[in-house]
């Protein structure tokens, strides 16, 4: 059996490599920008682009297309059992990820300039909120800086930019698993639970690439402490010598630590006679909750889930050498993220809630945490990803009045619901007629809520069954709200 994550080097320099190019989206159009100019010769292979090279491959097609490559390029939507990734892990084609190629294209700059620092963030839950807080506070310290990689700007891009001081990388599962040689300032692993096992085939497997994003840390190795899994990757990571284990927990830090400690922020870690010339104090202040108040629910109070993200990219900016004051500056001046607990709209007394971006059940029950017991209708469902959501209701039943079920397959959601939340009623919308399912969705779920309710978008799925994007499902619950409450 190949290695799962296959060679690493070309037999050639890169400008003199035959490479293909793995999918022509988003990622892909940012790889084939930066790769023409600098490669052999470049072919690539997509199923859905017009302008592609070869589409719709089988096992003998792409094991003809990689015998004259170099080198494969692979975008995340390409996992490891697809044709073309297969046929190059078998023949010994070096497999790299966009991640791959843009640390390779920021070392070729050392030397010639001073390339940016990189900040790396991964997790099943809250990337893009901490990636976003990262870059605020990077930003309040006077720094040239951006969010890149899985959000924001293209990461093949930012890394060829000379203008930035530092970026702030979301690293998904997919973008690891191909990636070999990066070597980050610091690195975090929010929280692991299961998610993509479709792609990766198993939870061990899938846990083992997030724990790639430590590998080489050259500074700080940033870990949940209420997550043991996160703690474990750290242990196992082979890091630069000299780097240091940090972790950070919604209560009172141990030394070595970030925490909360009543209502403040402390940092136990990177605490320095800077911030504390005397040295009396055992931490420094980083912020309090009130400078999170802008991100609370609608009784003011800050979720857990959210001081978490606070802490994780307060530690990632403290290991890059940034000011106490600069974090709870950046704190303050952080907003909401879009289809992230989005207030939509209220109408006779119900208040809607757009929390698309809660692609999993992880980030579905922590998004329910956040409401009074009893109050929320629940519009959910989508494509599992090869996840249960078991443990999701059984945990949060007692928040809901009732649950809408949306999706190409409602029934295993359906069927959890009727389980464990028996006497919840359920409204399963037909999936026919992909083009009106949300607002069939959130007429119902207009109808199930009473004042002081909420009804809340938080899918626990994703969303290409029936939606283009998480964006474009929120984007499509606010504007059915808006009409039918208007």
């Amino acid at each position: 059996m190949p290695d799962p994550y296959g060679a690493v080097e070309p037999s050639v320099p890169l400008a003199e490599a035959r490479v293909v190019l793995a999918g022509l989206g988003v990622t892909g159009r940012s790889l084939q920008r930066v790769l023409t100019p600098r490669v052999a010769s470049l072919v690539t292979v997509d199923d859905k682009a017009d302008d592609a090279d070869h589409s719709s491959l089988d096992a003998d097609g792409a094991a003809a297309v990689l015998a004259e490559a170099d080198l494969l390029v692979a975008s995340p939507g390409f996992a490891p059992h697809h044709p073309v990734v297969a046929a190059a892990l078998g023949a010994g084609v070096p497999v790299w990820s966009e991640v791959e190629l843009a640390w390779r294209l920021r070392v070729d700059r050392l030397g010639s300039d001073q390339p940016a620092e990189w900040l790396g963030i991964t997790g099943s839950n809250g990337k893009t909120t901490t990636v976003e807080m990262l870059v605020a506070i990077l930003r309040a310290a006077g720094l040239r800086t951006a969010a890149v990689g899985n959000v924001g700007r293209s990461l093949v891009e930012a890394a060829l930019d000379p203008t930035l001081d530092v970026v702030a990388v979301e690293l998904s599962s997919f973008q690891l698993h191909f990636t070999h040689t990066m070597s980050l300032e610091a690195g975090a692993v929010l929280n692991v639970s299961p998610d993509h096992l479709d792609w990766h085939g198993s939870i061990d497997a899938y846990t083992r690439d997030k724990g790639r994003i430590y590998e080489g840390v050259r500074t700080a190795c940033v870990y949940n402490v209420a997550d043991r899994t996160t703690e474990d990757l750290v242990r196992e990571a082979d890091v630069v010598e000299g780097a240091r284990a940090v972790g950070f927990v919604v209560g009172t830090p141990g030394p070595g630590d970030l925490g909360l400690v009543d209502d403040v922020l402390v940092d136990r870690a990177f605490h320095t006679a800077t911030d504390d010339p005397d040295r009396r104090k055992s931490a420094a202040e980083l912020g309090t909750l009130a400078d999170l108040k802008q991100l609370g629910d609608q009784g003011g109070v800050v979720p857990t889930h959210i001081v978490a993200d606070a802490l994780a990219a307060a530690a990632l900016a403290r290991a890059h050498g940034v000011p106490a004051s600069a974090v709870r500056d950046g704190l303050r001046s952080f907003g909401p993220s879009e289809h992230r607990i989005q207030r939509v709209a209220e109408a006779d007394g119900v208040t809607y809630v757009n929390d698309s971006k809660a692609t999993n059940a992880h980030s579905a029950a922590a998004s329910l945490a956040g409401f009074a017991h009893g109050t929320v209708v629940w519009i959910a469902g989508g494509l599992s990803k090869g996840a249960t959501f078991d443990e999701l209701v059984s945990s949060r039943a007692d928040r809901m009045r009732a649950a809408v079920v949306i999706g190409a397959d409602p029934g295993p959601l359906a069927d959890t619901l009727a389980r464990h939340a028996p006497n919840i009623p359920v409204v399963v919308i037909d999936p026919g007629d992909t083009g009106t399912v949300m607002r069939r969705a959130v007429a119902a779920a207009r109808d199930l809520a009473q004042p002081g309710d909420t009804v809340l978008l938080a899918p626990a799925g994703a969303s290409q069954d029936q939606f283009a994007s998480y964006a474009q499902r929120g984007e499509e619950f606010a504007r059915v709200v808006r009409e039918l409450t208007s």
